[in-house]
């Protein structure tokens, strides 16, 4: 079998209270790896406390609003005084504001790019010092980032995202570390818990795979841009979508003609 090589390697993740999150922290923990799950409750939920024991790697929470700057950098002060390196960054953390254009507000945008944008590079700002040549950052984008998905300052946010990780993925690379995206489709999590069966409906008929995904397939693919086996990767955008973004829309006629 082939191994990750995530074997003691110091992996910060954050909204990891639930979901994606505490899916990608479980699974590296799985994989020997020592991660610091974050997230906005004070003591651990029971998400990561599932995955704290009877795996090979060692799983730690942390407090963290990842808009707060000083937030971050007490995470990267406590990090430092535990004298380890990081060798991975997952911002996983993100919210949603389903509101259509004409409805939406300013405040409406403000708000969702403030954890899903600010908070990635706020960590990175953060944490990026604390890394040598071989670290790999995760943004955690959406299929909404490929597409003119309807929920406008969501939506925004995850276009603006890509603009982050690419200008990381340039500015980092000379010091050996890859910033990479994953673009989730719909994956059965908390967050997507309310959508309105419609919208689950229809987005199944636009996904070639014909079903929804899971936390797994998500966190398989960001375990792979974390370890050493994707070195040569950096300023990749891959969906996680079931083939969601990949026909522009073709599918309904596609399917109109058979």
């Amino acid at each position: 079998m082939v191994s990750l090589q995530l074997e003691s390697r110091t992996v910060v993740v954050t909204g990891a209270a639930q979901g994606q999150g505490a899916a990608e922290a479980r699974m590296l923990a799985e994989a020997g790896a020592r991660v610091i799950a974050t997230d906005l409750a004070p003591d651990m939920p029971a998400g990561p406390a599932g995955a704290a024991s009877g795996h090979a790697g060692q799983l730690l929470y942390r407090q963290l609003d990842v808009s707060d700057d000083s937030a971050w950098a007490g995470l990267a002060g406590w990090i430092r005084s535990q004298g380890w390196q990081v060798n991975g960054l997952v911002n996983n953390a993100g919210i949603t504001q389903r509101s259509r254009l004409l409805d939406a507000s300013v405040a409406d945008l403000l708000k969702v790019h403030e954890v899903n944008v600010a908070g990635s590079m706020l960590g990175i700002q953060a944490l990026a010092p604390l890394m040598g040549s071989g670290a790999s950052i995760v943004n955690v984008g959406s299929v909404a980032g490929l597409t003119a998905h309807y929920p406008v300052a969501y939506t925004a946010s995850k276009w603006a995202l890509r603009g982050l990780s690419q200008v990381a993925a340039m500015e980092l690379g000379p010091r050996g570390i890859r910033v990479n995206t994953v673009h989730p489709g719909f994956i059965e999590t908390p967050m997507t818990a309310g959508a309105k069966p419609e919208f689950r409906q229809a987005t199944v008929a636009e996904t070639p795979l014909g079903r929804t995904g899971c936390v797994e397939e998500v966190a398989g693919v960001v375990l792979f841009l974390l370890s050493p086996l994707s070195s040569f990767v950096t300023g990749a955008e891959i969906p996680v979508d079931g083939g969601q973004s990949a026909h522009g829309g073709a599918k309904s006629i596609s399917d109109a003609l058979r």
